[in-house]
């Protein structure tokens, strides 16, 4: 727990010393629990653990402190249903969740939708993958960092 003010308590001195070395683009992947991270992360992007809490509320804690990238269609991206899910009409409903939480934000645009292993191969490349306790199946989330305005840095 980081005890300072306007810092949501649930993000780990770890999370935030990430989100402050983001530069416009980077990306972190926010990850369920059946995201393989460790294998993900082995040589490559940061593995942050949040064990215990799901992705929304971790969502909006850190969208309080990060910008989302405006000049990509998306700046964030959900994993796609395989097709055998997609036929037999899986629901996502915390996709729901993610747009609200986006919405209230500020983002407007549609979740991306990546193809499985396109979104693993993307999150090879990602500044660092959050290992969350997340349940919900597709729970995986993408976000793509922005810039913030001179007047916000104060």
């Amino acid at each position: 727990m980081v005890a300072l003010k306007g810092v949501p308590a649930l993000l780990s001195p770890e999370l935030l010393y990430a989100l402050a070395r983001m530069g416009h683009g980077d990306e972190i992947v926010l990850a369920d629990a059946n995201f393989p991270t460790a294998s993900v992360c082995r040589g490559g992007p940061q593995e942050i653990r949040a064990d215990g809490l799901g992705i929304p509320q971790l969502l909006e804690a850190v969208l309080q402190l990060l910008p989302l990238d405006s000049y990509v269609e998306s700046p964030a991206a959900v994993m796609e249903l395989v097709p055998t899910d997609q036929e037999r009409g899986l629901q996502t409903p915390v996709w729901g969740s993610y747009r609200s939480i986006l919405c209230k934000a500020g983002c407007t645009s549609q979740l991306a939708k990546i193809e499985r292993f396109a979104f693993y191969e993307r999150a090879k490349k990602a500044f660092a993958v959050v290992a969350t306790g997340e349940t919900a199946l597709y729970g995986n989330l993408i976000l793509k960092k922005g810039v913030l305005a001179p007047e916000a840095l104060c």
